[in-house]
């Protein structure tokens, strides 16, 4: 009795914490952007020279009509970006060129790029447009003595929408004299290891960046971040209005409210945001506390149940990783620069484990890996490289910019479904399937890595993506999850079901149990080896109504023409990532 009294003094404080903690949507403020100035800057280059000064008022956007629909040929869609596209390109040469007609045959597609070639990444959209340039500073005259001869990724944001972050996030950066006569008030950043340079021309916020190195030399295949300050200012003298317009009346930039469904899960709980597992933080700071839904976002994983919790961490949970609470993970301690995270370091995002394991074949009950399928979380432009681990999804709407980070799929399995830069998905489209991968085979644990980013005055800033994926969840099962306090934990056994707080505290009975018995030799041992006999596949369902449904009860959207030789089994070694 006086330990069902405890749990029952817990859940009113928790209560009352859940009520002062309200779920909240992102803060974004919305650029004006001067169209007009943009249309006198576009007059002063000479083949549209003569359309500016015939243009009579209200008609100034003429040139820039004949602009977009010129510079299309090479960047599509450039039209529909609401801000001034700024991009190293030689818009009198090739505007000159097209209309003397000058044969093509033979012209290599980036001659017109001042070097740095033809976008590896071209998005732009009604919030406004982003792109990377993949490039060799070797094949640049003015940055040839740079000793890094490894392909580096420059970036370019222009963005209508600016996401306004609670502190740490650094607001002002350092002066560039060098840069401030053509860029007035241009502040330099080095934050989340990525050397910034921050603009505003035309009233749009503009970034440019680099992944660099934070010392005089080039290591861990990132350059030096005194060579990338070079090439970023060799990149800024570069940039000319090569499209954009003026687009039509669009609703405010407040962000879609959060969507929470009315009915109450039996079974999904999980802990406040920021309570990582006590002393896991960096130098032993806590987590972020922030109950921001970033998006309204189809969740990752295919299948329910699915587990956010830690990785690194596997041993400290009680009832391990794969079951009910949830645990926020993100800012856990890691030696990635975070900038919203307390220490400043820590993890970028939130692991994610599936149910269990899918049987490879009629018979046999190992696991098997590269089975569980990961989806798209909303309609987007793939971002990604041939071979590179990391997948991104950039999102941009008249309501969002947005964009979100997949890690650990396997990155030959993702070349061969063409998951590739400038692919076009569409949200619950399968993207890949869970691995292991970080850096090589058998690198990590088991398990989907998730994060999120969104551009502030600073540029794109890790956020954290767990109330984004709480909210997901809720969706994804039909019923509301329940917040636990960290008093009702200590109270209870471990994971405490909110079946199991009805019961204590207004004497209903709980449902069946949702979770099947495993046999005795699945034991926490065996399910963290991943790969053994005799284990039989759990199925759990949610309770809620009209919202039941069994592992293997969600629609199977995996693709067949993924080759089995490359779905073959292997064994994995635990890695602390």
């Amino acid at each position: 009795m006086i330990r069902i009294a405890v749990v029952a003094i817990s859940i009113l404080c928790v209560l009352g914490r859940v009520a002062a903690a309200e779920w909240q949507a992102p803060r974004i403020t919305r650029a004006e952007v001067d169209w007009d100035r943009a249309a006198q800057q576009l007059g002063e280059i000479a083949p549209l020279r003569a359309v500016h000064a015939a243009a009579t008022a209200g008609v100034a956007s003429r040139e820039i009509d004949r602009l977009n629909t010129a510079i299309a040929e090479r960047l599509p869609g450039v039209a529909s970006s609401p801000v001034p596209v700024l991009l190293p390109f030689d818009v009198e040469a090739y505007l000159r060129d097209r209309t003397a007609a000058v044969p093509a045959g033979g012209d290599p597609p980036d001659k017109y790029f001042a070097g740095f070639g033809q976008p590896a990444f071209f998005a732009p959209g009604p919030a406004g447009y982003d792109a990377t340039f993949r490039i060799s500073v070797a094949a640049i005259p003015a940055l040839a003595d740079i000793r890094f001869r490894e392909a580096a990724d420059v970036s370019i944001t222009g963005s209508l929408l600016t996401y306004e972050l609670d502190p740490p996030i650094a607001t002002t950066g350092a002066e560039v004299p060098a840069l401030e006569a053509e860029f007035p008030g241009i502040r330099r950043f080095m934050l989340e290891n990525r050397v910034r340079y921050t603009f505003v021309r035309f009233g749009v916020p503009y970034v440019v960046s680099i992944d660099c190195f934070d010392a005089g030399f080039a290591r861990y295949h990132h350059m030096a971040c005194r060579d990338a300050d070079r090439v970023i200012a060799h990149f800024l003298h570069t940039l000319r209005i090569v499209g954009g317009a003026p687009q039509p009346a669009t609703p405010a930039a407040d962000a879609p409210a959060v969507e929470r469904p009315a009915d109450v899960s039996p079974t999904f709980t999980y802990h406040a945001p920021g309570r990582l597992i006590t002393g896991t933080g960096f130098r032993r700071n806590g987590g972020r506390a922030d109950y921001t839904v970033y998006s309204n976002i189809r969740f990752p994983l295919a299948e329910m149940p699915a587990f956010a919790n830690t990785q690194y961490y596997a041993r400290r949970v009680p009832h391990g990783v794969a079951a009910y609470p949830w645990r926020d993970n993100f800012c856990e301690g890691r030696g990635y620069q975070v900038a919203q995270c307390p220490g400043g370091k820590g993890h970028q995002g939130q692991d994610i484990r599936a149910s269990g394991c899918n049987r490879k074949s009629t018979g046999d009950d190992r696991c098997g890996e590269h089975h569980d399928d990961v989806l798209a979380v909303r309609d987007g432009t793939i971002l990604r490289a041939r071979g590179q681990e990391s997948v991104y999804l950039v999102v941009n709407t008249p309501t969002e910019h947005i964009r979100f980070r997949y890690l650990h799929m396997r990155p030959k399995l993702l070349d061969f479904a063409e998951v590739v830069s400038g692919r076009r998905v569409a949200e619950g489209e399968l993207l890949g399937r869970i691995g292991n991968f970080s850096h090589h085979e058998n690198g990590t644990s088991y398990h989907v890595h998730f994060d999120v980013q969104v551009p502030t005055r600073a540029g794109w800033v890790y956020v954290s993506p767990y109330m984004t994926l709480v909210s997901a969840y809720e969706r994804l099962i039909g019923a509301r999850g329940a917040e636990l306090s960290d008093m009702i934990v200590s109270a209870g056994d471990g994971a405490i079901t909110l079946a199991a707080i009805h019961q204590a505290i207004l004497g209903i009975e709980p449902p069946a149990p949702a979770i099947a018995s495993r046999p005795a030799a699945c034991s926490a041992r065996g399910l963290r080896a991943r790969h053994w006999r005799g284990c039989a596949v759990a199925r759990i369902g949610h309770g809620a109504a009209g919202a039941s449904q069994s592992v293997h009860g969600a629609q199977d959207v995996r693709h067949d023409h993924v080759p089995r030789a490359e779905l073959a089994h292997r064994t994995s070694r635990r890695h602390r990532s």
